[in-house]
């Protein structure tokens, strides 16, 4: 297994009674960036993460997760790992001064109170640092939570949906946070329903589906998998076919019509065609336009589209 690999899994398997929740799942996240974990309720996200943590033992397969093995070193692999699950882990009886510093002498940090007032500051927390972590809002206790989990400078950070019922405010906070994390050099491993979030912050995305990693790729190679919406109203209807024609030769799709609208239609693979471009060959070709369109596809598209095909 190479080292380029923060995390490595091959054929990670996990039964829980009769449900098989890891069918063998590969997994490769390379070092320093972050990787989206995507599927739906059930998929084994969760299991996945709890596996690659040490807080389970998988039935058959292997993994190493930041160069240790895990059936062999769970220690160590403990040693190099940060993990924030769904639910905090944060005393509320303690300041979030207290639950940092005391995470800090846990993990035998050096300078625990200097380290604890850095991530306060660093997660927008300095002004409620001496307030008991049970007063906090949803956002603040999940970034009191991420910033425990950092106290150790972790090689590798799993994050278990980690803006789940957050404001959008909040949630900015805790993706602004990751990306300085993976600019530093931190593997990021995420697990997420937010399709936004994954596109938002994942170099790559695996896509689970009954236990098993059915497609993986970036955002943008998830995307392209349907494709843009290309389409254009035009003022005449004698010369949509005129339309279609210019939009055949950009796309190399079969155009669509809605006469009623006077509208032309095509899905486009070509990451290179932008509305202007459209915009300019149809006024070269002589087709008085109303209105045109290029819409992406967004992750949310593409999730339905993928998980009905496997389920299919």
């Amino acid at each position: 297994m190479t080292s380029t690999y923060a995390v490595l899994s091959e054929g990670l398997e996990k039964r829980f009674g009769d449900v098989h929740a890891l069918r063998g799942l590969d997994l490769a996240v390379a070092q320093g960036t972050a990787c989206g974990l995507l599927g739906p309720n059930g998929a084994g996200k969760t299991t996945a993460v709890r596996l690659l943590t040490t807080l389970l033992r998988p039935d058959a397969g292997s993994a190493r997760v930041a160069g240790h093995d895990l059936l062999r070193e769970p220690a160590a692999v403990r040693r190099r790992i940060g993990v924030t699950g769904q639910y905090a882990s944060v005393d509320g009886d303690l300041t979030g001064r207290q639950n940092l510093r005391l995470f800090a002498r846990l993990h035998r940090v050096r300078g625990p109170a200097e380290r604890a007032d850095e991530l306060l500051e660093r997660f927008g927390l300095a002004e409620a640092a001496d307030r008991p972590a049970s007063t906090y809002s949803g956002g603040m206790r999940r970034r009191l939570d991420l910033a425990a989990s950092l106290v150790r400078r972790p090689d590798v950070l799993f994050l278990d949906e980690p803006t789940t019922g957050l404001d959008p405010g909040s949630r900015n906070r805790i993706w602004d946070a990751v990306r300085e994390l993976t600019a530093d050099g931190t593997t990021v491993l995420l697990t997420t329903q937010y399709l936004e979030e994954a596109d938002q912050l994942a170099d790559d995305i695996a896509l689970v589906n009954q236990g098993r990693v059915a497609h993986t790729g970036s955002p943008a190679q998830f995307k392209a998998v349907i494709g843009a919406q290309v389409e254009v109203v035009v003022t005449e209807a004698d010369v949509m076919v005129k339309a279609a024609a210019v939009l055949d030769q950009l796309t190399g799709a079969e155009p669509s019509f809605d006469h009623e609208r006077r509208a032309v239609g095509a899905v486009t693979r070509d990451v290179t065609l932008t509305l202007p471009r459209l915009v300019r060959e149809l006024d070269a070709a002589g087709v008085p336009l109303l209105d045109a369109s290029l819409k992406p596809p967004t992750l949310d598209d593409v999730f339905l589209r993928l998980t009905e095909e496997r389920a299919a």
